[in-house]
C-alpha cells in the first residue's frame, strides 16, 4: 500500500529528525536520491551522464537547495549543469556554492532560462516545494509553456501542484518524472496533480511518520482484503447481496449491476425491482423475490439506486431502514439528495454513497440547502469533495471519476488510479455498484469494501479495453473481474514466495 502524508506531517517529521542530526545532513541525503535518479534517467536516455545537459530551476527555500545540490553531484560527474534562479536573492546559499564549486553556470536572465530549457536533455524542477499554494509566480509560468525535448524531473511535487491534494490553481509545470522524499504526498496520488506527476519514485530519508490518512491500494494489500470460502462456507455464509435496481425505462442497470454483484464475493444475489425476468433470462443463479427491499428476505447488504426511475425513492427508504449496509448509487443518490442527510439519521449500520461529480453536486446542495455547485469545480477537488460529503452524511462515499477517491466520516481516505478513460461507458458504474454491494455483504469493512471494488473494476477496465486499448462495454468489465480477481491472488502469492525464499 502507498501511504501519503499532509504537508505539517512531513515537516513535523522533517523537524524531529533534524534535531537529532548534524545540520545539512537531510537535505544532503534527498539531494543524493534525487540525483541518483537523475544519473539513471540520463544513462537510459543518453547512455551516460557526461555532457548531457541539465537544467536546474531553482526557485528560493529548500526545494531549491535540493536541486542545486543535485545539480551539482550531476555536474561532478561530466554533465553541462545550468541553475536558472529565479529568486536570486533568495536562493539556497549552500546549494549555489556547492554549485558553483562544480563548475555549474548560474542564469539570471529569463531569456537565456527558456533557451536553456528548451534544450536540455534533462530539467530538475525546483521552483516551489510541498509548502507551495496556488499556481506557479509570473516568473515562473513562462516555464510551464515553453516547448522542451528533455525530461522533467520535479523535486518531491511538480511546482504549482498543491501537495495535499492535488488541486491545480492555474499554470503548473508538468513533469514525467516526480521524485518524493519520505513519503507519498497526496496531490501525487490525485487527479489533476496526478495528471502532472508523471512516474512518482520514493526516496528513503529516514523520516518517522505517524499513519497516513491517504492511501492507495496496490497488489498485495487487495489480496489481503479478497474474501476467499472456507472449507465450510455455504452460500448464505459467505452473504447475501441484495439488488434493488432498473426500471421499464433502465432494464439493463439491472443486468448490470446483479452481474457485478456475482463476481464480487458474495455467495448469492438476491434481485428485487421490475427486470426480474430479464435478469434470470441471463443470470439464472440470482435469487428473484418480488416487491422491494422490505419483504425481500435475508441479505447481508443492499444496493440500491442503479436505473431505479421512479420506484428508487421506495426502494431506498425500504433498505435504509434495514440494519445491513446499503450502498446507494445514481437514482438512489438523487433521492437521497432530495431528502438531504436525514435521510440517514440513526442508521447504525454503514452506508456507502458511489457518486460522480454531477450527483456529488446534487448531494451537496442537498446538504446545504443551496444550488448545487459545478461537478467541474469538484472534479478539480476530488479529496476535498469526497471528504465534505462523507462528513455531510456520515457516510463513506466513493467519489468516481480519473482518480476515484474513497473517504469515510472519520477522515480516511483511499485513491485509486487502477482504472483506465475506456471505463466512461454505460453501465460501468452499475456494475462497480454491484461489485462493491456483493463485498460488503461477503463481509468487508466499507472503506475496504469500496476501495477494493474500485480497485479490481479498474484492473478489469484496463483488461478488457487491452493495449493499446479500444472501446469495451459494461458487461466487458463484468466479464473480466474473475480474470483480474486471479491476477492480483497470484501476484501476492508470487510475491510471498520471493519473500519467503530470501
Amino acid at each position: 500500500m502507498r501511504s501519503a502524508h499532509r504537508v505539517e506531517q512531513v515537516r513535523a517529521a522533517e523537524a524531529e529528525l533534524m534535531a537529532r542530526l548534524p545540520e545539512g545532513v537531510l537535505m544532503q541525503r534527498a539531494a543524493a536520491g534525487l540525483a541518483a535518479t537523475c544519473a539513471r534517467l540520463l544513462t537510459r536516455r543518453r547512455g551516460r551522464v557526461y555532457g548531457s545537459r541539465v537544467v536546474v530551476l531553482a526557485g528560493s527555500g529548500d526545494n531549491g537547495g535540493d536541486a542545486l545540490y543535485a545539480g551539482a553531484a550531476l555536474a561532478r560527474r561530466g554533465a553541462r549543469v545550468a541553475a536558472v534562479l529565479l529568486a536570486p536573492e533568495r536562493a539556497h546559499a549552500g546549494g549555489l556554492a556547492a554549485l558553483r564549486a562544480a563548475h555549474g553556470r548560474v542564469v539570471l536572465e529569463q531569456e537565456a532560462g527558456l533557451a536553456d530549457f528548451s534544450r536540455a536533455d534533462l530539467v530538475l524542477d525546483g521552483i516551489v516545494g510541498i509548502g507551495g499554494r496556488g499556481g506557479l509566480r509570473a516568473e515562473a509560468a513562462p516555464y510551464a509553456r515553453a516547448a522542451r525535448r528533455g525530461t522533467v524531473v520535479a523535486v518531491d511535487v511538480p511546482s504549482g501542484v498543491d501537495a495535499d491534494t492535488g488541486e491545480v490553481a492555474g499554470v503548473a509545470l508538468r513533469a514525467d518524472v516526480t521524485v518524493c522524499f519520505g513519503t507519498y504526498k497526496p496531490g501525487l496520488l490525485i487527479d489533476p496533480g496526478a495528471a502532472y506527476a508523471g512516474v512518482v519514485q520514493l526516496v528513503g530519508i529516514g523520516l518517522d511518520l505517524p499513519p497516513a490518512d491517504v492511501s492507495a491500494l496496490q497488489h498485495p494489500s487487495v489480496a489481503e482484503l479478497l474474501p476467499e470460502p472456507g472449507v465450510e462456507s455455504d452460500k448464505y455464509r459467505r452473504g447475501v447481496v441484495g439488488v434493488a435496481a432498473g426500471s421499464a425505462t433502465y432494464p439493463g442497470a439491472a443486468l448490470l449491476a446483479v452481474a457485478g454483484a456475482l463476481h464480487g464475493g458474495a455467495g448469492a444475489v438476491r434481485y428485487v425491482g421490475t427486470a426480474a425476468e430479464e435478469v434470470v433470462r441471463r443470470f439464472p443463479e440470482t435469487l428473484v423475490t418480488e416487491g422491494g427491499p422490505a419483504g425481500a428476505g435475508r441479505v447481508q447488504a443492499w444496493v440500491v439506486g442503479p436505473g431505479g426511475g421512479e420506484g428508487a425513492r421506495q426502494a431506498l427508504a425500504e433498505a435504509l431502514a434495514s440494519d445491513v449496509p446499503v450502498l446507494v448509487d445514481a437514482d438512489g443518490l438523487t433521492e437521497l439528495g432530495r431528502l438531504g442527510p436525514d435521510a440517514l439519521a440513526g442508521r447504525t449500520a454503514p452506508t456507502l454513497l458511489t457518486p460522480h461529480t454531477g450527483e456529488a453536486a446534487r448531494l451537496l446542495a442537498g446538504a446545504d440547502g443551496g444550488a448545487p455547485p459545478p461537478p467541474g469545480e469538484l472534479a478539480a477537488a476530488r479529496l476535498t469533495t469526497a471528504r465534505r460529503l462523507a462528513a455531510a452524511y456520515r457516510a463513506t462515499v466513493l467519489l468516481k471519476g480519473s482518480t476515484t477517491v474513497v473517504a469515510d466520516p472519520g477522515g480516511a481516505a483511499r485513491v485509486n488510479a487502477s482504472g483506465t478513460s475506456w471505463l466512461a461507458t454505460a453501465g460501468s458504474g452499475d456494475v462497480l455498484a454491484g461489485l462493491a454491494g456483493s463485498l460488503l455483504a461477503a463481509g468487508l469493512p466499507v472503506l475496504d469494501a469500496a476501495s477494493v471494488a474500485a480497485y479490481l473494476h479498474g484492473l478489469a477496465g484496463r483488461h478488457a479495453a487491452g493495449s493499446p486499448g479500444a472501446p469495451i462495454t459494461a458487461l466487458q468489465v463484468a466479464a473480466a473481474l474473475p480474470v483480474v480477481w486471479r491476477r492480483v491472488r497470484a501476484s501476492a502469492t508470487a510475491e510471498s514466495a520471493e519473500s519467503s525464499d530470501a
